[in-house]
């Protein structure tokens, strides 16, 4: 099986301490990206798919949800486009809610880096559009169901950070399980 390219820590970026809102926010994700992108480096596909109980998360897994996530935030509620190959042609209503996990055991670790990328090169682009139409008060176009209310564009990348924070938490036990690697 072939084995994920390995990530160069030193290139991971480093958020500015500082800057302006738009750069701190930026590099803060842009630095938990690279973090996953890290910890997922060198692994084979039988690792990738590798859980460490009592959960059923992988780092493969991990990396299917966080593409699946940038296109979530930034191609439907923001931009409300839709969502990106290959989740347009999930039928959201019909699979369990670990699609993204299960589905990644039978992708390849150039598969899911190359999904990856991609989701983070299209939220980027979307990114970079919206700073230039209205910076970070940038107003999605779908409201939440919970409050009716759209997402500011600074919402949405805190929101971001928060959440790949959180996940990497989880690919740091995942990541040591497989073969002892922490930092």
């Amino acid at each position: 099986m072939s084995a994920a390219q390995e990530f160069d820590i030193n290139a991971r970026t480093e958020a500015p301490l500082h800057g302006s809102e738009v750069a701190i926010l930026r590099g803060s994700l842009a630095y938990q990206r690279d973090t996953l992108r890290w910890k997922c480096s060198g692994l084979t596909e039988e690792q990738l798919a590798q859980q460490c109980p009592p959960t059923n998360m992988t780092l493969g897994g991990l990396m299917k949800h966080l593409s699946l996530v940038e296109s979530q935030w930034f191609d439907h509620w923001f931009r409300d486009a839709g969502f990106a190959p290959p989740f347009d042609t999930v039928d959201w209503d019909l699979i369990e809610n670990d699609w993204e996990f299960e589905s990644a055991r039978d992708d390849t670790p150039e598969e899911l880096r190359a999904l990856f990328d991609e989701a983070v090169s299209r939220s980027d682009a979307v990114i970079d559009e919206a700073l230039t139409r209205g910076g970070l008060d940038e107003e999605s176009v779908l409201t939440s169901p919970k409050t009716g209310e759209t997402f500011t564009l600074r919402w949405i990348l805190v929101h971001m950070i928060e959440e790949y924070a959180r996940h990497n938490g989880h690919a740091d036990l995942i990541r040591e399980s497989i073969d002892g690697q922490t930092g």
